[in-house]
């Protein structure tokens, strides 16, 4: 049915009522004071004349289920299911689930019957699915995930081994259990509760241990472990990083790590230990401990929905309560994270992208660069302080009016281009422009206002449409705006051929995609009518605009200068207290929210009955209305959580065509399950707050699990000032996120890192280990890429044997080899941190010293870490393979090579490295070098036919004890000069080495022995 009454404007007064009736059910009460004539500050290089009122974007008053009195439990109210007509097989088995009493309807229709379908699919996965019984043509959709859309994991060999088992039982309604069969863990169970399952409304619960360790669940900002008593909403929404609440990314997917007492692992009793036990314990080790005395088993569970939902974890258990759509669960057996990790991107998501080498260089951008010429200083500028910069971006200035594909003619003239980037270009340096969701639709009564992009799509039937098949009209930064529609049998097409057309004017390369949730300025077709107005100004006033330019301190200013911070918080507080007064009448009434019941036989898909706890409260606030309609009649309800996914494919798909064989770079929003199979992902507009950093590392190993490991976060805080304190430890700490981008708002101060001597002395020392580094983590993606195992690690994934990690987020690793413990606080010159795997006899090497770390297992350790300092570790028996670093990739791929042996305790380490051309999406020949070390030996076999002529430049030893003898090279001893020994600190160096491997490092195998 249709939710959009529109109404034709002829005057600028029936132009508004338009507007802000375009979704009657929806829309605010109008007001005089909510619209205007001019714009809200300084008019854009347009001249918009109409500002869209700022009452288009408010929606109904809604209250959160989770949060209202008033909600029924459904578990209180509803019969639940029973199985009947049981068939079972060696790979599973089938029933029917018939409705156990009488329809509760408690938050849409119930469904008088279900299929059940279980699936023993591999040796380490586990299906259940449950859906209705009955379908037909014309409400399929409602229910079942289109296969092309987002794939379905399907049966493979070895079910047969499966470790886990299906259960079920019908008291006191049907339930269902997962067991592990070697150890008679229980790790999922709905055992107790209820079936719910109506065509607006899925809910089932399933028990967990007190104390539980759950990860994931995304996308938020929050620590990396989960609360237990924390609702994880997801729903894709356009919000600058609120904390705790759902943002761009949907991704139903959780690992759960359970600890027991060691030698338990055959116990059919096991029992998962609380947390409050291994408190009692104090984690403790006694000091004679040779080994840890627990161990751990970690579980997957992906919920393959599309639908909003919310997760409500409990002590005790977690609630699954979506807006629809078929139950289908996948369990990963592990029975470790990265065993879980791998089979949940193997088998269900796809593995992520393997990443040209030029994307892992630092990228450089603003809100705010106003024209070729100052993009250019800026470049010049990271030179000139010898800062090492990879990529130029530029945020939407630089298009005509904001519209995507096209370039500003006066600042960012396409006279300009051929000089600008055949100078990028020529220094091995790359560009990357942002491209927005939103399609500005031309004024149909001025000719000059055309758009060819539009035009083409309108032409090609590529757009959303509302009920009525007239098309969805919103709004975004251009003005009023349609939004392509990617089931649309020419949706992919047209935006491949603009991504190549446009490519002939501006030699881009790469793609960053935005605003993709999908979102929209305003609730419902609000452009509807008034399209005469267009260009308009969003209902806001934009970051740089006279009254939205941010003048306040940054957020440790107080500490350094109190006497202005403390009269700047004098005004505010005086202005706040002012404010509050003026709204203490209207505060006092009591607000009525819309609550909506089941209507039989009709999904009220604007105004659910069951209330999400979304962000933005109503589901059409900022984003396009539920009701908007796709090409094949599927309902924005049913597929808004996967818009940012299927622009990301459709890009990729552009880029292929760009790029033909070549590996596309995209950077993207809103991201879905599978999505790190095209693309990577920033976290969005955080804020120049410490609190952030410290949240970018829970974020960027959440992402690690979801299968996207091309993380990073706008490096220095987006929103507000930044100041030098926190510019350079967080530029520090972002060296060792794979994807490292500096950005901010148009309106706060710049922060470009050389802007401080002190954050531009830090940049250029952490950068130096990132590009030394960059075979390590080229190689780490690569595996990712072809195993499905993460580039940054919790430490609680990486040594699973030690409880006191699992809810450790302040440190990470790079891989398993590297050891990050950033400062995450102000006005402090060390760090506390823990040296994981002590107690089983690992080792840490410092990164500057080579020095061995002396320190106790499973205690925080005081770490000297003054300002331009970042504590980095390297584990005792890793070869990390290293290069010479140049002030770009192309210029570091050329430079010398170079090994880090970090020896165990038994004198002995290994490693890997993976070298190929850098950007083949299929590399027609690779090397694949293997290092061994041990008995003072180090050897080295060689893989493959890449051709790399770079020499070895040298080799370090760390923990070469007993003295070091004669160093020789496949037999032939190494001039003295080219060795040092260190005896105090254990410390080998060979330098020099460059004219004994002249014809390249890796043209074969061979030996290196200091006995």
């Amino acid at each position: 049915m249709a939710r959009t009454s529109f109404l034709q404007a002829s005057t600028l007064l029936s132009s508004f009522l338009a507007l802000t009736n375009a979704q009657s059910s929806n829309s605010a009460t109008p007001t005089s004071s909510g619209w205007s004539t001019t714009l809200n500050g300084t008019p854009t290089s347009f001249r918009s004349v109409f500002t869209i009122p700022a009452s288009a974007d408010a929606g109904a008053d809604l209250i959160p289920n989770i949060q209202d009195p008033q909600a029924v439990n459904a578990q209180d109210v509803c019969p639940g299911y029973t199985a009947g007509q049981l068939q079972q097989s060696d790979s599973g088995l089938s029933a029917i689930l018939t409705l156990a009493g009488k329809a509760c309807n408690a938050y849409g229709n119930d469904i008088e019957a279900l299929n059940l379908k279980v699936e023993y699919q591999s040796k380490d996965r586990l299906a259940v699915n449950i859906r209705p019984a009955y379908l037909d043509a014309s409400n399929s959709s409602q229910w079942i995930i289109p296969e092309g859309l987002i794939p379905r994991p399907v049966v493979e060999k070895g079910g047969a081994d499966l470790d886990l088992k299906f259960d079920w039982g019908n008291e006191p309604s049907f339930w269902f259990s997962v067991t592990r069969k070697s150890s008679g863990d229980v790790i999922f169970s709905t055992k107790g509760s209820h079936l719910v399952y109506e065509n607006q409304f899925v809910e089932f619960v399933n028990t967990l241990p007190e104390d539980y360790n759950l990860y994931g669940l995304g996308e938020r900002i929050h620590g990396l472990k989960l609360n237990n008593n924390f609702t994880a909403t997801i729903y894709a929404a356009d919000v600058g990083d609120p904390i705790d609440r759902n943002l761009y990314g949907s991704h139903p997917f959780y690992l759960e790590t359970r600890y027991f007492e060691a030698g338990d692992s055959g116990n059919k009793t096991k029992r998962s230990l609380k947390e409050s036990e291994l408190h009692q314990r104090n984690f403790g080790y006694e000091k004679d401990s040779t080994s840890s005395p627990y161990e751990s088993a970690s579980h997957g569970v992906y919920y393959r929905n599309l639908h909003g939902m919310d997760v409500v974890l409990k002590p005790t258990n977690l609630t699954w309560r979506s807006l629809g759509g078929e139950i289908d669960l996948f369990f990963f057996d592990g029975p470790t994270q990265p065993e879980v990790t791998k089979q949940y991107q193997t088998s269900a998501i796809g593995l992520p992208a393997m990443q040209s080498y030029w994307t892992f260089g630092f990228h450089q951008c603003r809100w705010g660069y106003r024209n070729w010429s100052e993009t250019r200083e800026i470049v010049e500028m990271m030179r000139a302080f010898d800062i090492p910069m990879e990529t130029i971006w530029l945020d939407i200035d630089y298009m005509d009016q904001y519209r995507d594909f096209t370039l500003d003619p006066v600042t960012f003239p396409p006279s300009g281009v051929a000089d600008f980037f055949g100078w990028l270009h020529g220094n091995n340096q790359h560009f990357v422009p942002i491209v927005d969701a939103a399609i500005y639709i031309p004024n149909p009564t001025n000719a000059s206002d055309a758009y060819d992009t539009y035009t083409r799509g309108n032409e090609s039937g590529v757009f959303l449409t509302n009920p009525d098949g007239s098309q969805y009209i919103g709004a975004v930064w251009p003005g009023y705006t349609v939004f392509p529609d990617w089931m649309s049998s020419n949706g992919v097409t047209w935006w491949v051929k603009e991504m190549v057309e446009w490519y002939k004017e501006v030699p881009f390369s790469g793609f960053w995609v935005d605003m993709t949730e999908v979102s929209s300025f305003c609730v419902g077709s609000c452009g509807t009518g008034n399209v005469t107005l267009n260009p308009v100004h969003p209902p806001f006033s934009l970051p740089g605009e006279v009254g939205n330019v941010v003048f306040e301190y940054p957020e440790g200013f107080n500490i350094t200068n109190a006497t202005e911070a403390a009269s700047a918080s004098a005004g505010a507080s005086s202005q706040a207290a002012a404010s509050s007064s003026a709204a203490g009448s209207a505060s006092s009434t009591s607000t009525v929210y819309l609550r909506t019941t089941p209507t039989p036989g009709v999904r009220n898909v604007n105004y659910p009955p069951y209330v999400l706890d979304n962000v933005q409260g109503d589901l059409a606030v900022h984003a396009v209305s539920p009701n908007a309609t796709h090409a094949n009649g599927m309902e924005e309800y049913d597929v808004h959580n996967v818009w940012g996914h299927q622009i990301i494919n459709a890009t990729y798909q552009g880029l292929l065509e760009v790029f033909p064989g070549k590996r596309p770079f995209i950077i993207g929003r809103s991201t879905f399950a599978g999505s790190g199979k095209w693309a990577g992902h920033w976290g969005g507009d955080n804020a120049s707050k410490w609190a952030y950093m410290f949240f970018s590392i829970p974020q960027a190993l959440s992402f690690s699990l979801f299968g996207i490991p091309m993380f990073g976060v706008d490096t220095c805080g987006f929103n507000g000032n930044t100041d030098a304190e926190l510019c350079a430890r967080w530029m520090q700490l972002s060296a060792f996120f794979p994807f490292y981008r500096n950005h901010n708002v148009l309106s706060a101060i710049p922060q470009e890192p050389y802007r401080w001597e002190s954050v531009a002395s830090a940049s250029r020392s952490a950068m130096h280990i990132r590009y030394s580094l960059l075979p390590y983590m080229y190689t780490l993606f690569h595996q990712a890429h072809t195993t499905g195992s993460t580039v940054m690690r919790a430490l609680a994934w990486e040594f699973p044997n030690e409880p006191q990690l699992a809810g450790v987020d302040t440190q990470f690793l790079l891989g398993p080899n590297i050891l990050v413990t950033p400062v995450l606080e102000p006005q402090v010159d060390t760090v506390k941190g823990v040296f994981p795997g002590l107690i089983d006899g690992e080792s840490w090497f410092d990164w500057y010293t080579g020095e061995r770390v002396k320190a106790e297992a499973g205690v925080n350790t005081t770490i000297s870490a003054p300002l331009g300092h970042i504590p980095v570790y390297v584990r005792g028996g890793a070869v990390l393979p290293t290069q010479e670093p140049g002030y770009t990739t192309t210029d570091s791929r050329k430079n010398p090579w170079g090994l880090i042996v970090a020896l165990n305790d038994d004198g002995e380490a290994s490693g890997s490295l993976y070298v190929d051309d850098g950007e083949s999406l299929e590399p027609s020949e690779t090397l694949n070098i293997n290092f061994a070390a041990m008995q003072k030996q180090l050897k080295v076999e060689v893989q493959g036919n890449y051709k790399d002529n770079n020499t070895l430049g040298n080799v370090t030893v760390l923990g070469v004890t007993g003295g070091c003898g004669q160093v020789k090279l496949n037999g032939a001893a190494i001039d003295a000069s080219k060795v040092n020994y260190n005896e105090t600190s254990s410390v080998l160096k060979l330098s020099g080495l460059n004219d004994l491997t002249s014809g390249g490092a890796w043209q074969g195998a061979w030996t290196l022995s200091w006995a």
